[in-house]
């Protein structure tokens, strides 16, 4: 284990209350000793997956739910990868580069309702978000049981962001890159009549696909569109939410120079990140720009490190005491596997873990105790231990 020496703490340099919003709600966790964790290592869990990009449990439930980017989402129980899928909706799904099935989300009373989300791209190349119900076999969704909760269109190929996921406050998040190409030719970052470059934040238990949060900055203003939450991302490939000390943490991927994570009060709705005016806290396409206004990164690393983030969680598992509270990430193209702590509204013992083996890591999980898991493009998922 070694002190990551090229990452730079975007809150060290820019003060603990930079942020456009409250800064107590940040500085909620407590100052805790260093991670009394000396090393770390990958634990096999499932091997000869088709590019497994994202692993998630339902509350209480042991098993293990990987999502294959072909359009799979395949279950690990007691230990053994299951032959059949849980889910197959390949022949729906336009896979490949940044295609593919991106996620599944398990509603929080899954195991009242049995109901499940998925994020996928669609064979004309547009974003899909559609529910699905359990079947009577507790290993088998009803593939026919397809409900379209929102579409997108994507104008290219890339930057589709891909994660849904359920807040501390029930409500469904989804993670819209900024439609691809590069530098957001079509300006929709900064565009709040667009989508796309977005974090979008539906109540899917209020209505039928879904309803308008009252708390959403566009709710009834009209001055934007009503389902957005926050804006100016690249491509949110991977957030997390840590209910536990009311934060989100977005890893935003960058463009030609700099990969970022921001750290903000959970609830703070209609926050901007920047993009494309920002790069992570430098200015995008001009040696200055006006950066009122904008949620700086907590963290962010350099093209000399790496090519793109892949972010985390925070880890609030039991069998590593002394990382909980720590938020984990890595880069594609290195390999990485890095964590800090955010406390008092600022990073805090950002650590590069040197574990080996990870090769491309195309996202992190997290089964329903809370321990963290690494997806890699080599098919394997691996359960992140301490070392011995």
């Amino acid at each position: 284990m070694r002190v990551t020496r090229r990452i730079i703490i975007g809150a060290a340099l820019l003060g603990p209350c930079t942020l456009p919003v409250a800064c107590s709600d940040a500085s909620a966790v407590e100052e805790q000793s260093p991670p009394a964790v000396a090393s770390l290592r990958l634990e096999l869990v499932a091997s000869g997956l088709a590019n497994p990009l994202y692993l998630t449990a339902p509350n209480g439930d042991a098993r293990l739910f990987i999502v294959e980017q072909p359009g799979r989402v395949r279950i690990v129980q007691n230990g053994q990868l299951l032959p059949a899928p849980f889910l197959d909706i390949s022949s729906k799904v336009s896979s490949g580069g940044e295609r593919g099935l991106l996620s599944v989300a398990f509603h929080p009373r899954y195991a009242q309702n049995g109901l499940l989300y998925v994020n996928y791209t669609d064979t004309r190349g547009d974003t899909r978000v559609e529910r699905y119900h359990v079947s009577a076999n507790a290993n088998l969704a009803d593939a026919s049981s397809a409900a379209l909760v929102i579409t997108v269109a994507q104008p290219f190929a890339n930057h589709n962001g891909g994660l849904v996921l359920f807040g501390p406050d029930g409500m469904l998040y989804i993670g819209m890159g900024d439609g691809g190409s590069g530098g957001d030719p079509q300006g929709n970052g900064q565009n709040p009549q667009a989508l796309l470059g977005k974090m979008l934040r539906l109540d899917v238990d209020g209505g039928d696909p879904y309803a308008i949060p009252a708390g959403n900055p566009y709710a009834s203003s009209g001055a934007g569109r009503r389902e957005i939450w926050a804006s100016g991302l690249r491509n949110p490939w991977r957030f997390a939410f840590d209910a536990q000390a009311g934060l989100l943490y977005i890893a935003d991927v960058g463009q030609n120079r700099w990969e970022e994570v921001s750290v903000v009060p959970a609830a703070s709705a209609g926050l901007n990140y920047g993009w494309n005016r920002t790069e992570g806290n430098h200015c995008y396409s001009t040696d200055a720009c006006d950066m009122t206004g904008l949620v700086p990164a907590a963290a962010e690393y350099s093209h000399d490190d790496g090519c793109s983030i892949t972010g985390g969680f925070v880890y609030r598992g039991q069998q590593m005491p002394g990382l909980v509270g720590h938020y984990f990430y890595s880069d594609y193209c290195t390999g990485f596997v890095r964590s800090f702590r955010y406390a008092n509204g600022r990073v805090n013992d950002a650590r590069d873990w040197s574990l080996s083996g990870a090769g491309n890591v195309l996202s992190f999980g997290l089964d329903s105790a809370g321990e963290l898991y690494l997806l890699s493009a080599d098919g394997r998922v691996s359960r992140i231990v301490a070392g011995s």
